[in-house]
Protein backbone atom coordinates (compact mmCIF):
# COMPACT_ATOMS: atom_id res chain seq x y z
CA UNK A 1 0.00 0.00 0.00
CA UNK A 2 2.87 2.04 1.02
CA UNK A 3 3.90 1.98 -2.54
CA UNK A 4 1.09 2.82 -4.14
CA UNK A 5 1.04 5.87 -2.29
CA UNK A 6 4.10 7.31 -2.81
CA UNK A 7 3.13 6.48 -6.66
CA UNK A 8 -0.06 8.68 -5.99
CA UNK A 9 2.13 11.45 -4.30
CA UNK A 10 4.76 11.65 -7.27
CA UNK A 11 2.27 11.88 -10.10
CA UNK A 12 -0.03 14.28 -8.72
CA UNK A 13 3.18 16.37 -7.45
CA UNK A 14 4.32 16.66 -11.41
CA UNK A 15 1.04 17.43 -12.43
CA UNK A 16 0.57 20.40 -10.43
CA UNK A 17 4.18 21.38 -10.54
CA UNK A 18 3.72 21.77 -14.44
CA UNK A 19 0.67 23.53 -13.59
CA UNK A 20 2.27 26.20 -11.13
CA UNK A 21 5.29 26.24 -13.79
CA UNK A 22 3.64 27.04 -17.00
CA UNK A 23 0.47 28.88 -15.47
CA UNK A 24 1.80 31.42 -13.02
CA UNK A 25 4.08 34.65 -13.56
CA UNK A 26 6.29 36.15 -14.00
CA UNK A 27 6.49 34.15 -17.26
CA UNK A 28 3.42 32.20 -18.50
CA UNK A 29 3.31 29.37 -21.44
CA UNK A 30 1.12 30.24 -24.04
CA UNK A 31 0.55 26.45 -24.56
CA UNK A 32 0.04 25.40 -20.84
CA UNK A 33 -2.71 23.24 -21.68
CA UNK A 34 -0.57 21.43 -23.59
CA UNK A 35 2.22 20.96 -21.28
CA UNK A 36 -0.46 19.77 -18.40
CA UNK A 37 -2.10 17.18 -20.34
CA UNK A 38 1.06 15.78 -21.30
CA UNK A 39 2.16 15.78 -17.69
CA UNK A 40 -0.74 14.23 -16.79
CA UNK A 41 -0.62 11.21 -19.62
CA UNK A 42 2.68 10.77 -19.13
CA UNK A 43 2.31 10.29 -14.93
CA UNK A 44 -0.74 8.35 -15.55
CA UNK A 45 1.48 5.84 -17.93
CA UNK A 46 4.04 5.98 -14.93
CA UNK A 47 1.45 5.03 -12.25
CA UNK A 48 -1.24 3.35 -13.88
CA UNK A 49 0.05 -0.27 -13.90
CA UNK A 50 1.06 0.09 -10.25
CA UNK A 51 -1.66 2.53 -8.30
CA UNK A 52 -3.64 3.28 -11.21
CA UNK A 53 -2.74 6.54 -11.66
CA UNK A 54 -5.47 8.29 -10.27
CA UNK A 55 -3.49 11.59 -9.77
CA UNK A 56 -7.12 13.23 -8.86
CA UNK A 57 -9.44 12.75 -5.55
CA UNK A 58 -12.40 12.73 -8.45
CA UNK A 59 -11.21 10.16 -10.06
CA UNK A 60 -10.62 8.33 -7.16
CA UNK A 61 -14.10 8.38 -5.89
CA UNK A 62 -15.31 7.58 -9.33
CA UNK A 63 -13.36 4.61 -9.54
CA UNK A 64 -14.56 3.33 -6.15
CA UNK A 65 -18.20 3.76 -7.04
CA UNK A 66 -17.63 1.81 -9.84
CA UNK A 67 -16.40 -1.03 -7.82
CA UNK A 68 -12.18 -0.66 -8.70
CA UNK A 69 -10.46 0.84 -5.88
CA UNK A 70 -10.62 -0.70 -2.20
CA UNK A 71 -12.53 1.51 0.08
CA UNK A 72 -9.72 0.65 2.25
CA UNK A 73 -7.60 2.54 -0.29
CA UNK A 74 -9.45 5.68 -0.81
CA UNK A 75 -8.69 7.97 2.37
CA UNK A 76 -4.78 7.24 1.99
CA UNK A 77 -4.82 7.75 -2.00
CA UNK A 78 -6.85 11.37 -1.36
CA UNK A 79 -4.39 12.81 1.15
CA UNK A 80 -1.42 11.46 -0.99
CA UNK A 81 -2.99 13.06 -4.25
CA UNK A 82 -3.02 16.49 -1.96
CA UNK A 83 -0.05 16.47 -0.35
CA UNK A 84 1.65 16.02 -3.67
CA UNK A 85 -0.20 19.11 -4.95
CA UNK A 86 0.73 21.12 -1.61
CA UNK A 87 4.18 19.61 -2.17
CA UNK A 88 4.42 21.20 -6.05
CA UNK A 89 2.78 24.30 -4.73
CA UNK A 90 5.72 25.00 -2.37
CA UNK A 91 8.39 24.38 -5.04
CA UNK A 92 6.45 26.44 -7.54
CA UNK A 93 6.50 29.39 -5.26
CA UNK A 94 10.22 29.00 -4.21
CA UNK A 95 11.39 28.30 -8.13
CA UNK A 96 9.02 31.23 -9.06
CA UNK A 97 10.17 33.65 -6.05
CA UNK A 98 13.77 34.05 -7.58
CA UNK A 99 12.47 35.25 -10.83
CA UNK A 100 11.95 39.13 -11.42
CA UNK A 101 9.32 40.06 -13.18
CA UNK A 102 9.06 42.09 -16.46
CA UNK A 103 6.76 44.94 -17.25
CA UNK A 104 4.12 43.81 -19.39
CA UNK A 105 0.50 45.29 -20.63
CA UNK A 106 -2.22 44.89 -18.44
CA UNK A 107 -4.31 41.93 -19.55
CA UNK A 108 -8.12 42.59 -18.90
CA UNK A 109 -9.65 39.70 -17.13
CA UNK A 110 -12.72 38.71 -17.16
CA UNK A 111 -15.52 37.62 -14.06
CA UNK A 112 -17.68 35.21 -14.45
CA UNK A 113 -20.88 33.82 -12.51
CA UNK A 114 -20.26 31.43 -9.83
CA UNK A 115 -22.94 29.24 -11.68
CA UNK A 116 -20.35 29.50 -14.58
CA UNK A 117 -17.45 28.48 -12.84
CA UNK A 118 -19.30 25.39 -11.90
CA UNK A 119 -20.75 23.98 -14.20
CA UNK A 120 -17.28 24.07 -16.25
CA UNK A 121 -15.99 22.13 -13.56
CA UNK A 122 -18.28 19.72 -13.30
CA UNK A 123 -18.62 19.37 -17.52
CA UNK A 124 -15.29 18.74 -17.51
CA UNK A 125 -13.98 16.49 -14.46
CA UNK A 126 -17.43 14.73 -15.64
CA UNK A 127 -16.07 14.45 -18.69
CA UNK A 128 -12.19 13.74 -17.37
CA UNK A 129 -14.04 10.81 -14.56
CA UNK A 130 -15.90 9.33 -17.20
CA UNK A 131 -13.12 8.91 -20.08
CA UNK A 132 -11.40 7.39 -16.96
CA UNK A 133 -13.74 4.91 -16.52
CA UNK A 134 -13.97 3.72 -19.97
CA UNK A 135 -10.33 3.80 -20.97
CA UNK A 136 -8.99 2.10 -17.49
CA UNK A 137 -11.66 0.39 -16.13
CA UNK A 138 -14.16 -1.33 -19.39
CA UNK A 139 -13.90 -5.11 -20.17
CA UNK A 140 -13.46 -3.57 -23.42
CA UNK A 141 -10.86 -1.72 -23.51
CA UNK A 142 -8.53 -3.95 -21.22
CA UNK A 143 -5.00 -3.69 -22.04
CA UNK A 144 -4.90 -1.33 -24.04
CA UNK A 145 -2.21 1.31 -24.70
CA UNK A 146 -3.98 4.47 -25.12
CA UNK A 147 -5.62 5.20 -22.30
CA UNK A 148 -3.03 7.53 -20.85
CA UNK A 149 -3.08 9.64 -24.15
CA UNK A 150 -6.95 9.63 -23.45
CA UNK A 151 -7.01 11.23 -20.22
CA UNK A 152 -4.04 13.29 -20.60
CA UNK A 153 -6.22 15.05 -23.65
CA UNK A 154 -9.37 15.34 -21.72
CA UNK A 155 -7.82 17.36 -19.21
CA UNK A 156 -6.29 18.88 -22.37
CA UNK A 157 -9.23 19.89 -23.84
CA UNK A 158 -10.78 21.38 -20.57
CA UNK A 159 -8.19 22.92 -20.27
CA UNK A 160 -8.21 25.18 -23.27
CA UNK A 161 -12.10 24.97 -23.57
CA UNK A 162 -12.59 26.37 -20.14
CA UNK A 163 -9.78 27.18 -17.85
CA UNK A 164 -10.34 30.95 -18.43
CA UNK A 165 -13.70 30.70 -16.83
CA UNK A 166 -12.91 28.41 -14.10
CA UNK A 167 -9.00 28.11 -13.89
CA UNK A 168 -9.52 24.51 -15.51
CA UNK A 169 -8.52 22.23 -12.24
CA UNK A 170 -11.04 19.35 -12.66
CA UNK A 171 -8.92 17.80 -9.42
CA UNK A 172 -9.83 18.95 -5.94
CA UNK A 173 -5.39 18.40 -5.34
CA UNK A 174 -4.83 20.36 -8.54
CA UNK A 175 -7.54 23.19 -6.67
CA UNK A 176 -5.83 23.05 -3.50
CA UNK A 177 -1.94 23.18 -5.28
CA UNK A 178 -2.86 26.50 -7.43
CA UNK A 179 -4.15 27.45 -3.97
CA UNK A 180 -1.04 27.34 -2.45
CA UNK A 181 1.15 28.59 -5.18
CA UNK A 182 -1.52 31.63 -4.92
CA UNK A 183 -3.10 31.68 -8.37
CA UNK A 184 -6.67 31.48 -6.40
CA UNK A 185 -8.18 32.67 -3.20
CA UNK A 186 -8.96 30.17 -0.30
CA UNK A 187 -12.00 31.68 -0.06
CA UNK A 188 -13.36 30.08 -3.36
CA UNK A 189 -12.13 26.83 -2.84
CA UNK A 190 -15.46 25.21 -2.34
CA UNK A 191 -16.34 26.12 -5.72
CA UNK A 192 -14.28 23.25 -7.34
CA UNK A 193 -14.03 20.51 -4.80
CA UNK A 194 -18.32 20.42 -4.90
CA UNK A 195 -17.90 20.81 -8.83
CA UNK A 196 -15.51 17.94 -8.98
CA UNK A 197 -16.73 15.51 -6.60
CA UNK A 198 -20.12 16.12 -8.24
CA UNK A 199 -18.61 15.67 -11.51
CA UNK A 200 -17.15 12.24 -10.56
CA UNK A 201 -19.93 10.37 -8.98
CA UNK A 202 -22.22 11.74 -11.65
CA UNK A 203 -19.80 9.87 -13.92
CA UNK A 204 -19.61 6.93 -12.32
CA UNK A 205 -23.28 6.69 -11.48
CA UNK A 206 -23.61 7.08 -15.23
CA UNK A 207 -21.22 4.49 -15.79
CA UNK A 208 -22.68 1.83 -13.87
CA UNK A 209 -26.50 2.45 -14.51
CA UNK A 210 -26.10 1.66 -17.99
CA UNK A 211 -23.25 -1.30 -17.74
CA UNK A 212 -20.53 0.96 -19.85
CA UNK A 213 -18.06 -1.50 -18.23
CA UNK A 214 -19.77 -4.82 -19.43
CA UNK A 215 -19.56 -5.76 -16.04
CA UNK A 216 -23.00 -7.86 -16.90
CA UNK A 217 -24.91 -5.83 -14.02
Amino acid sequence: MAGKLVAEFIGTFFLVLTIGQTVKGPDVATLAPLAIGSALMVMVYATGHFSGGHLNPAVTLGVWLRGKCPTSDVPGYMVAQVLGAIAAGACVLFMKGTGVPQPSPAAAGTVYSTPALLLAEFLYTFALVYVVLNVATSKGNAGNSFYGLAIGFTVLTGAFAVGAVSGGAFNPAVAVGVRVMGLAGWETIWIPLVANFLGGTVAALIFNAFDMGGDGK
